[in-house]
């Protein structure tokens, strides 16, 4: 079908078949989702002891995370395209099993080289998963129960990234950093074994691939990438790697952009490429990303490293933030129907906001319960955002570009999150030096509680006296860092809520009954 042609309704139902046991898919394919999402955060905890096990330094134990997240974001556009040269069934079933043998092959790792490769096999076959299961659910379910199939989704995608640091933090200490990768093989032989006999095949036309544009959005995303992962390791722009990755991303992307545009078969659908809802959707998926991951990861730092929580309780107030994600999952199907998308997700980005605006108040004296709370507000302000986001997305697309849009906007989430822990991460040591050097002037021998000049023939005890005076301050430091992060984040925030009122309904007000 061209893309001019109209969309029957003969058409739309072709691509809509009823499976057995509807639940049950809609639990193996959101089992799936998380076991793949899980695996971009959960293997971060165990850096250290991946380090002294495999023999790596600091500079190639990173590759560990960056591998996995460039094959990953590559793999990603090629999703419609496969799943109609060799059928959706075969395509998610060979990404389950695929997955799971590369996370087999990480955990028997015994070099970083063979790491890296066993990564890159898993982010290429994982990258299918999560657009597979948005377009498998969307084509499962009816229109007026769409917006309870994207909570169910949603539940997978979001918490992953909560709960992988949890988890993996507790299978290192419990186990070996091994079990990891080993986690994946009795999660994923359940999901393979249950969608082998639940997952319908749908037969699509199959299409030529652009191969010019695949490439070029490759080598574009992949220079864009490894600039995001290994920028605050090499100081950024005061590296020549970093000012040849920049000037290789812009350039490819720009002429991908320009190849897109004038190709007669481009890589994507131009009715994609013009559709407004999906835009915007991408535009809030990725700013969603961006701070949904950077909270993940600079919690955890500040929770562990400056307040110094034990690991576990850690994860016990992260948990707080899960549990309000689940909570407004559960409602948002429900409430989309009756206040539409807008005001949803426009009220959920406000709340993040709101929650980031009170987290640059803390300090070292804040509690447990205030931190549980503010992180419960925060995760169901997330809630209310991704379920109205990813279902108005689709509203005015025809059914066979589902797989291509899911693919397009779980890129977006990507990116998003790639470019908020790149940012974070900078800020957080940057504003870090910046605030010592700071609060260093003010450290005199009129403000110290021991006057350094009267200890002068006592070398040792005023090495560390002084030694303590700098670790507060070191301390002291890195809390406004972490503040100055929080209010950047916040900004980002409120700066969607005004898109969100350009999104395009249906004439009833709601998102999926035209």
């Amino acid at each position: 079908m061209s893309e001019t042609e109209p969309v029957t309704a003969q058409a739309v139902a072709d691509y809509t078949p009823v499976p057995r046991y509807g639940m049950l898919l809609k639990i193996a394919l959101i089992f799936a989702t998380l076991m793949q999402v899980l695996d971009m955060t959960i293997a971060n905890v165990a850096l250290p002891h991946m380090r002294s096990a495999l023999g790596a330094d600091q500079d190639t134990i990173s590759w560990v995370l960056t591998s996995y997240i460039v094959a990953s974001a590559i793999a990603l556009p090629i999703t419609g395209w496969l799943a109609d040269k060799i059928g959706r069934r075969t395509l998610y079933l060979w990404s389950i099993g695929t997955f799971v043998l590369a996370s087999m092959l990480c955990g028997v790792a015994v070099n970083v080289e063979e790491m890296v490769a066993f990564r890159i096999f898993q982010g290429i076959s994982g990258a299918f998963l999560s657009p597979l299961a948005q377009t498998i659910l969307l084509d499962t379910t009816p229109p007026e129960k769409r917006g309870q199939a994207m909570a169910f989704f949603g539940a997978g995608v979001v918490l992953g990234p909560i709960i992988g640091p949890i988890l993996g933090s507790w299978l290192t200490e419990s186990f070996n950093w091994r079990w990891v990768f080993f986690i994946n093989v009795p999660l994923g032989g359940l999901a393979f074994a249950s969608l082998w006999f639940l997952l319908p095949d749908v037969k699509r036309p199959a299409r030529s691939l652009d191969i010019t544009g695949f490439l070029l959005l490759a080598i574009g995303l992949a220079a864009l990438q490894l600039m995001l992962d290994r920028g605050q390791h090499l100081d950024w722009f005061a590296s020549l790697e970093i000012w040849l990755e920049l000037l290789v991303a812009l350039c490819v992307l720009w002429i991908f952009g320009v190849h897109l545009a004038t190709a007669k078969n481009g890589l994507f659908s131009r009715t994609i490429l013009t559709d407004r809802n999906l835009i915007i959707g991408s535009i809030i998926l990725f700013a969603m990303g961006m701070v949904l991951t950077s909270m993940m990861v600079l919690l955890p730092i500040m929770l562990q490293g400056v307040l110094n929580y034990p690991v576990i309780d850690s994860g016990y107030l992260m948990a707080s933030r899960g549990a309000g994600v689940l909570l407004m999952m559960g409602l948002s199907g429900w409430l989309i129907n009756h206040l539409g998308p807008r005001i949803l997700i426009a009220s959920g980005f406000f709340i993040l906001a709101v929650g980031l605006w009170d987290m640059t108040f803390w300090n070292f004296d804040i509690s447990q319960s205030t931190i549980a709370l503010n992180g419960f507000a925060q995760g169901m302000g997330m809630g209310m955002v991704f379920v109205p986001a990813t279902t108005m997305a689709f509203v005015t697309l025809p059914a066979q570009l589902r797989t291509d849009a899911s693919g397009i906007l779980n890129l977006s989430r990507s990116i998003g999150s790639s470019i908020g822990i790149s940012l974070s991460i900078t800020f957080l040591a940057r504003n870090t030096s910046a605030s010592h050097a700071s609060l260093t002037e003010y450290l005199t021998p009129y403000t110290l509680w021991i006057d350094p000049r009267l200890m002068a023939g006592s070398g040792d005890m005023l090495q560390g006296a002084l030694a303590m005076a700098d670790m507060e301050v070191i301390r002291q430091a890195t809390m406004i860092a972490f503040l100055n992060d929080y209010y950047f984040l916040m900004w980002v925030s409120f700066a969607i809520v005004p898109l969100v009122f350009l999104i395009k309904t249906a004439k009833n007000g709601g998102t999926e009954k035209p």
